[in-house]
């Protein structure tokens, strides 16, 4: 996603969200639940209902040599060494707080804060390590289906769904495995309902238009949601901690 408008006078960010492709970052789904498993909406077929929420993998940084990204951060100046050794600047959630900092409503203490809880963690604190986390596998028992002998098992696989006090806001996390390595891996999900969207027409009730987009408004009485969802990133990893704490150093230094 990227930022569509920078408000320096009424301190606010406009966030365009599309609305009618699912692509590898945000999907529009409905569920009735807040902890209930989302379905994938077909938005240009079906109306946009009070049940639809937006699930969006948000980032917090982008490496230097991925072109499609660096054109879409406004921030290409504030490099760091990410944990896995590439070179990167901010982009989505660093990018949001970076802003916030400048202008004064993220106070230092508020990063140093972060940044001191993060750094007193150790190497079993974090969620990719946790047994109690641990993917399940059960035991694979014999079925036969339509004359076809299998041996069936179950994967199970651990969600952790955190709630953004008074907001129907919330941040998910599923641990899965590696694609292509070996291991596991949190991986992180920001999910807000469709209300929570700016569009020059009402969503409720009508299907989405080809290509259309809608902004999701970040300004000073939800910025703390942003700052948690940070703090919740350097618990996923020890690499994901490295990288947060790199961020709020670059932030921080002006």
């Amino acid at each position: 996603m990227w930022i569509n408008k920078i408000d320096e006078i009424n301190y606010e960010l406009l966030i365009s969200i599309p609305l009618t492709k699912g692509t590898e970052k945000t999907r529009i789904k409905k569920r009735s639940f807040f902890n209930e498993y989302g379905i994938p909406v077909p938005t240009k077929t079906e109306p946009f209902s009070l049940s639809c929420y937006v699930e969006w993998q948000i980032g917090y940084d982008v490496a230097t040599d991925d072109a499609g990204k660096m054109e879409r951060t406004s921030i290409k100046n504030k490099l760091f060494i990410g944990a896995n050794g590439k070179k990167k600047t901010l982009y989505e959630l660093s990018e949001y707080i970076y802003y916030f900092y400048n202008w004064e409503i993220i106070k230092e203490q508020d990063l140093l804060g972060i940044k001191g809880y993060l750094s007193g963690l150790s190497q079993n604190d974090y969620l990719d390590c946790n047994r109690e986390l641990a993917i399940e596998r059960s035991h694979p028992i014999s079925k036969n289906i339509l004359g076809i002998d299998f041996s069936f098992t179950q994967l199970k696989y651990p969600l952790l769904i955190h709630k953004f006090g008074q907001y129907e806001i919330l941040t998910e996390i599923i641990i899965k495995e590696k694609q292509y390595a070996i291991g596991v891996q949190p991986m992180l999900y920001f999910c807000f309902p469709i209300t929570e969207l700016k569009s020059s027409k009402e969503l409720i009730g009508r299907t989405a238009e080809t290509k259309e987009m809608a902004d999701f408004v970040i300004d000073k009485n939800n910025i703390q949601i942003f700052l948690e969802i940070l703090k919740i990133f350097g618990i996923l990893s020890i690499n994901h901690n490295k990288d947060i704490i790199s961020i709020i150093d670059i932030i921080l230094t002006k």
